[in-house]
């Protein structure tokens, strides 16, 4: 285990709160912003969730990586030392292979079919598959679609993206895309890259407009452009340590608390996305809508390859078959 491991394990211990009376305190940790609509959703299912058990199960949230990186947190579910964490589903295909399927470039056609075929059966026995790494899968919340935000160098075609160190998660996925459009792919921790930025460790990165918005990227790289690369959804979790010691009854409460997030969070994302686009553009950002054939076309090969690997040419068919 290493040092940050055990900080954020040490931290966790000292955070949880033994249940009082009939009252279970359940420890939930992520690393986006308060004012992100997937925490708020988690908020929402917070409320919904005390108000379905009358009080007896209390969801305490750890929002801005008060317990760790997304890959500390999942390392803590599984050890059983953390009860819920939400990750995006680009770290989470370390842990489960695959889940790689959502990095495939330009997998889907648009929003509708995005959400079609999360809620569909592929969707689900996706999701379902984490059971067999100590995790369950509770539900997809909308990321949106992620696209390159630069510092010096705007991006109109893949060829711009040539020699620019971009930030990527620790994503295998993340990494091969980057590669294929012409960029040197950088793995960095989302709370590490604000400085990195400043200090030139990299030249720019990639995500959505709410999190470009609200991690404040937008005050160093002035050049954002929307070719929407992957849509990869984030994922909450429970451990299956927690979860099992659930009765039945808390189990059906607590996924009626999460179908209730989802819609939620769902309406929140789209007015997010247009709210922060709005902001980021009067901060002086270049927003550039270019050409997205030239990406999808540079990064076919990906789909070739993904689609070779063992299951991913079936699960790849369905999904192109959901309209």
């Amino acid at each position: 285990m290493n040092n940050r491991i055990l900080i954020s394990f040490i931290l966790v211990l000292l955070l949880s709160c033994k249940n009082i009376g009939e009252v279970r305190d359940i420890r939930l940790g992520h690393g986006l912003d308060v004012n992100h609509s997937v925490h708020l959703a988690m908020v929402h299912m917070a409320n919904d969730l005390d108000s379905l058990s009358q009080g007896k199960l209390r969801l305490r949230i750890y929002p801005n990586s008060q317990l760790g990186s997304e890959r500390e947190c999942l390392e803590l579910l599984q050890m059983g030392s953390l009860d819920m964490t939400k990750v995006s589903v680009g770290v989470l295909e370390n842990f489960s292979p695959k889940m790689k399927i959502f990095g495939v470039p330009y997998l889907f056609k648009n929003r509708k079919h995005t959400y079609k075929v999360l809620d569909s059966e592929v969707g689900q026995v996706l999701l379902s598959g984490l059971d067999i790494y100590w995790m369950k899968g509770l539900c997809y919340y909308d990321a949106g679609s992620r696209s390159f935000y630069t510092k010096e160098r705007p991006v109109h075609l893949p060829n711009d993206l040539n020699g620019q160190k971009i930030r990527v998660m620790e994503s295998v996925t993340a990494m091969d895309m980057v590669r294929s459009l012409g960029g040197s792919p950088t793995p960095i921790a989302w709370g590490e890259l604000y400085t990195s930025l400043q200090q030139g460790v990299v030249d720019g990165a990639e995500n959505n407009p709410p999190s470009f918005y609200l991690s404040k990227h937008y005050e160093v790289c002035k050049y954002y452009t929307l070719n929407e690369h992957t849509t990869l959804p984030d994922v909450l979790l429970a451990g299956t340590t927690f979860w099992k010691s659930l009765s039945e009854k808390e189990k059906k409460w607590f996924q009626q608390a999460v179908k209730n997030s989802v819609a939620y969070q769902r309406k929140l994302w789209l007015e997010s996305e247009r709210v922060a686009l709005e902001a980021e553009k009067k901060a002086g950002v270049e927003v550039i809508v270019p050409d997205k054939s030239s990406f999808a076309n540079k990064t076919k090969a990906l789909y070739e390859q993904y689609g070779n690997e063992g299951g991913f040419t079936k699960i790849l068919d369905k999904i192109q078959a959901l309209e």
